[in-house]
């Protein structure tokens, strides 16, 4: 079955593409090009790993979740153990996110939304609000800052003059419902959104709320600068069902975790995360004259966070404040281009942690209080020069300096302590030379670098780790990249080594509180590989376009010098990470706004612990959408659609604990499932 649905893709194209229409009736695509944070060119050119998630595939998957947007990207995992309760990898491990995001970095718009103590709550946000995606993978510490796994940059959507709204119903009690205003003037715009989302959830114990608004302001106050703000506030409830063992999975997939003769169930301690977090930023772009230009950005947020769970509950505020500042020099000649951007990004979490005893979901006596502090500093410097618009040449390093402080309320009395670690240096060359207007080759070597962070330093075992330490790699990667003139059809592939020392990696005492420690080093090999196919463009016929993308990732990845207690693990296969991945999508657009698209996704087998002694079977997703849009009345725009996740009733795990005690290692995901929605824009 894994190779199924590819092969029908297959078939489809090789019957379709008889029919395609002749050249010159072909419409030319536009360019696909990358913004790569104020440096924009062609996909075609790009020095970087670099995977673009456009507006086009965002508005074909469901609006409620960006998983199956993330996971049709090669090299990119995103698991969601219950609704709202994402996980996500580029090129790695999930062995450091119980929940939420780490070692990577990721920014919206102008804004880093990872805070300076490594965490990033990317659940926050309201994937209708998104506008594009651009995923780098592997290191890009040269100028993101602390990150071994890669960045990705958010970008709001288009401000245009209209207003829109949208509602969508489905299985397990699905509501989500979105409105938006934006309105462009001559030198000013402005958007809002807002998002409201709930679902009851497959299993018993994993309901979500979200309740979500977000702007955008820009102000063009002079012919050479404009002022933008960005602001979202978000209020996320998600009920965590927790692990289940293998047996408990086979007898009743849909049950919580229950209880033991010693530790009460999740549905008892209402176990569950609520996240209330405003978050907002004010950025300032300026051409100083044809050669400067000079960005700066203050950003700021803060988090009331709570989580009851089995043995304790745990409250956390969090607040952040930072700044990203750079200045640009940019020199143009005829066979000669470059640039230089200079800068620094300054940011400080601070966190106040208390956990209590959990008495069927509200706090009781107190177990520990402490007071963490975390700072992230780097000074980057990135050098561009292009050749004979043919040779493209990336330098750029930064320097990078992280401590945190600590003390301690209680049980004990602990004076202030500050640990600081060694600066480091994170270089990347990478260059990319056009072989002809059609396809180009690239090769890169940058080192990684990503401190623990203070959920790691501090985590729910209620201890200080002061033994961790950062976790660094250099990545060697090769790769190549073709599209025709036309732009009809486009592949890219790559192929890399990482070598990562010291990563960092989750343990279970046995009563379900966690620790972390380094575990030696991990070598990392993949392939990745994707196409995109414009099989069809005849605006005449009945069917307009059909457009079929695949992806495809290898990782051999292997534990290296690893050794837990008197066992060594070196040689097995890295937890949690699959060895193949295949995902595939096919879209059709008809005549009067007829649509439909279709996605698979089969992912191999999945080491669970370290030992690998348990294994996650290999799953094939079929999920489907179809809908009408550009229905009129009056100056109203309708499109109404509906869609069905899961086709094939797959028995699966999205999303798995890994390394977990007393065997519970399944969070079984949701069974067939549909939805149907409406949307209107003025």
């Amino acid at each position: 079955m894994k190779l199924l649905f590819t092969s029908v893709l297959f078939v489809l194209y090789v019957s379709v593409s008889a029919q395609i229409s002749k050249t010159d009736s072909v419409k030319k695509l536009n360019e696909v090009v990358v913004n790569g944070y104020y440096n924009r060119q062609p996909i075609l050119r790009s020095v970087s790993a670099v995977s673009l998630v456009d507006s086009n595939l965002i508005r074909n998957q469901q609006n409620s979740s960006l998983v199956s947007t993330f996971n049709i990207v090669a090299g990119v995992r995103m698991e969601e153990r219950s609704p709202g309760s994402y996980r996500l990898s580029l090129r790695g491990s999930l062995l450091r996110s119980p929940f939420g995001i780490r070692n990577i970095k990721i920014y919206v718009d102008d804004f880093p939304l990872t805070d300076a103590g490594g965490n990033t709550y990317l659940n926050l946000l309201d994937a209708a609000a998104i506008g594009s995606i651009e995923v780098y993978k592997g290191p890009e510490a040269s100028i993101f800052g602390a990150n071994t796994g890669g960045a990705i940059l958010i970008n709001s959507a288009e401000i245009n003059n209209n207003i829109e709204a949208s509602i969508t119903g489905g299985s397990f009690g699905l509501l989500h419902q979105t409105t938006g205003i934006q309105q462009q003037f001559k030198n000013y715009s402005f958007s809002f959104n807002q998002g409201y989302q709930r679902s009851d959830g497959y299993r018993e114990n994993s309901a979500m709320n979200r309740k979500y608004f977000q702007t955008t302001q820009q102000w063009n106050y002079s012919g050479s600068g404009f002022l933008k703000a960005f602001i979202f506030y978000s209020d996320l409830s998600y009920q965590t069902p927790g692990g289940l063992t293998a047996v408990q999975l086979e007898q009743n997939p849909k049950q919580a975790r229950p209880a033991t003769p010693t530790i009460p169930g999740a549905v008892t301690q209402q176990a569950a995360i609520y996240n209330k977090t405003i978050f907002a930023g004010l950025s300032n772009t300026y051409q100083i004259d044809k050669n400067f230009r000079h960005v700066v950005a203050l950003f700021t947020s803060y988090t009331d966070f709570k989580n009851p769970f089995i043995t304790n509950y745990e409250q956390r505020y969090e607040s952040t404040l930072g700044l990203r500042t750079f200045l640009e020099f940019a020199e143009v000649n005829e066979h000669f281009k470059w640039n230089a951007q200079g800068g620094v990004e300054s940011s400080g979490t601070r966190t106040q942690v208390k956990n209590f005893n959990n008495n069927a979901g509200f706090p009781a006596a107190m177990q520990a209080y402490d007071d963490l502090k975390a700072n992230q500093n780097f000074a980057f410097l990135r050098f561009n020069f292009d050749i004979n618009s043919k040779i493209l040449i990336e330098l750029s390093s930064s320097l990078n300096f992280f401590h945190y402080k600590y003390e301690s309320f209680f049980p004990l009395t602990v004076a202030e302590q500050k640990r600081k670690f060694t600066a480091a240096f994170m270089p990347k060359l990478a260059m990319s030379y056009l072989l002809g207007p059609e396809i180009s080759v690239r090769g890169s070597i940058s080192k990684g670098y990503s401190p623990p962070t203070l959920a790691e330093v501090r985590s729910s075992d209620n201890n200080i780790n002061n033994n961790l330490q950062a976790e660094k790699g250099w990545n060697y990667e090769l790769g190549l990249r073709y599209k025709t003139k036309n732009n009809l059809f486009y592949a890219s592939a790559n192929l890399f080594n990482y070598q990562l020392e010291d990563a960092i990696v989750r343990r279970l005492n046995a009563n379900d509180t966690e620790y972390f420690v380094n575990a030696g080093g991990t070598n990392q090999k993949g392939i990745e590989l994707e196409t995109s196919i414009l099989i069809l463009q005849n605006n005449e016929g009945f069917l307009k376009n059909l457009q079929l993308k695949n992806s495809y990732t290898l990782s051999h990845y292997r534990f290296k010098n690893f050794i837990n207690g008197n066992t060594s693990f070196s040689g097995n296969k890295l937890t949690g990470v699959p060895g193949n991945v295949i995902a595939s999508s096919l879209e059709f657009n008809f005549q009067k706004g007829f649509y439909l698209f279709g996605q698979h996704n089969y992912t191999s087998s999945i080491p669970l612990n370290d030992a690998n002694t348990v294994f996650a079977k290999k799953y094939n997703l079929i999920e489907a959408k179809a809908g009408i849009k550009n229905l009129k009345v009056g100056k109203i725009r309708f499109e109404v659609f509906a869609g069905a996740n899961n086709l094939l009733n797959e028995k699966y795990s999205l999303g798995n604990d890994l390394n977990a005690a007393n065997n519970r290692y399944f969070n079984a995901a949701a069974t067939r499932n549909f939805y149907a929605g409406l949307a209107a824009k003025l």
